[in-house]
This record gives C-alpha cells, structure tokens and sequence, in this order.
C-alpha cells in the first residue's frame, strides 16, 4: 500500500471534472491536482509545445512525491501520452482510451460523434482508439475552440455560448449521431447545454467516470492504494491567477477547493 498522492493535470480547470469523479470512486486517495492557467488553452498549440508544456507538470508532479499521474486533458493526452509514459517512473493514464470504450459500449450504431480542441480533433486520437474496439464505427468529429475560454469565464448558461453551441453542432446533427464525445475534460461543464442542443436522442459522453475507473484498477493491479483511514488531502496547483480559478472552479468541486497555491512552471 502507498498512502502518496495521485497526481492530475490539465491545462486550466476542466480537468477538475476527472478529479470529482476520482474523489467519488477512490475517497481514500489524496491528490495533487495542477491546473496550467498561465499558458492555457492547450488546444490551438503545436503538438511539440504541448508536449514540452506537459513534460514540464510531470516532472513538478514527480517531484512532489506523486505515485501516478493522470492527464486530464484530452490535449496532452492526445499528442503527449507516449512522451510522458517513456520519462516518467510512475504510471500514467490519459483520458481518450477510457473515453473511446465508454462511446463504443453507449453506441446503438453509429455515427459516434466527437468534439474537442483543435489540437485533439486533428490528433484523430479518438477515432484511432474508437476504431481500435470498433473498426466498423463511424466517428464524425468537430473542432470547438471557444468552449475553453467560455467555461474558463463561467459563461456555463450564457446565450452567446448557446449560439456558439448550436454553430459548432450542427453538423453532428445533420449526421444523426447518436453519441457524443466529449473530447475535452472542460466540456463537461456545458453538459446541460449540450444535452439541450443535441436532444434527447443523443447520448454524451465524458471519460471522467471511465478515467476513475481506470485508476482504481490501475492502484489494485500494482498495489498502489492507499492504506484505510490514513489522512487524505487534496491539493490544487496552478501557474496563475488562484483567485480566479478558485471561483470558477468551486461552481463544480465545491468545498475542497479551499485553498489554491500558484507555482509558475517553465
């Protein structure tokens, strides 16, 4: 057993959604979760400073004593899950893989769709992981880059993100998907909108609950977890702005969003 903590990181807070569902299946755990806000998005950026971006948080991360990492944040994963797998002396989990399995066993079909930032759609990473499971499927993907900044606002419900909402999909309606990705871990938070807009034949997906799932079996299999009724603690990290990212964030973790420390990477 290991009492350490797991380390998380994502550009800015959408991956904040992973580590709820990481505190709901493993309450045991103490975590470090690092939100790059300095430097986000990641999505418009090129693959190799994504990677050097998110080699930089691993490192910070094992440093800090981490025995796993996740990589909350569709981006990094898709362009720097090999790199930070071949550096990094703990295990590391993406959030695609958990993704794909979770559309591929909601499907009754096809067309799956999928929308993420314009690094991850061009990635073509989750068609490649749907694609593994299911070389049959049809994916259908969408670039959606203004939803980061607009959930980085708090603009969760606000009409203009509506109308940017109803522009992005509405090709995937024209393709009559009947499930949707959520291709990066900020989009979550834009669910009831999304829901609305899709309707109420389309199934959305968020690799949030299959991520947690993963690092559960990931603990067991290398006799990772936690000993029972140790102290648990949850840390949150980022390059900037705490204030901000204090406010934002508490709309959806609530009360252990306490207390933000910034360290400034790079």
């Amino acid at each position: 057993m290991n009492p350490a903590p797991i380390g998380i990181f994502d550009s800015g807070l959408g991956g904040l959604t992973v580590a709820r569902a990481i505190y709901e299946r493993l309450p045991g755990e103490s975590t470090i979760y690092f939100g790059d806000t300095a430097r986000v998005p990641y999505g418009p950026k090129s693959p190799d400073t994504v990677r050097r971006y998110s080699l930089e948080i691993l490192h910070w991360l094992v440093g800090q004593g981490v025995k796993l990492v996740v990589v909350a944040c569709n981006t990094s994963t898709a362009h720097a899950l090999a790199a930070l797998r071949e550096q990094s002396p703990v295990p590391v989990l993406g959030v695609i893989e958990p993704g794909a399995r979770a559309a591929v066993a909601a499907t009754q079909g096809g067309p799956i769709g999928v929308i993420g930032t314009a690094g991850t759609i061009a990635s073509n990473a989750y068609p490649r992981a749907i694609h593994a499971i299911s070389a049959a499927l049809r994916v259908e993907q969408v670039a959606c880059p203004l939803f980061v900044p607009l959930v980085e606002e708090g603009w969760f419900e606000y009409p203009a993100t509506a109308l940017v909402a109803e522009e992005y999909l509405r090709p995937l309606i024209a393709q009559r998907i009947d499930v949707l990705v959520l291709g990066c871990t900020h989009y979550p938070l834009l669910k009831p909108l999304l829901g609305h807009v899709m309707g109420d034949g389309v199934r959305l997906i968020d690799s949030a609950d299959e991520t947690a799932r993963a690092v559960a079996a990931t603990l067991t299999e290398q006799q990772l977890a936690a000993p029972p009724g140790g102290q648990v603690i949850h840390r949150f990290v980022v390059s900037d702005d705490a204030p901000r990212f204090q406010q934002v964030g508490a709309r959806f973790i609530g009360e252990r969003l306490s207390g933000v420390e910034v360290m400034a990477l790079g």
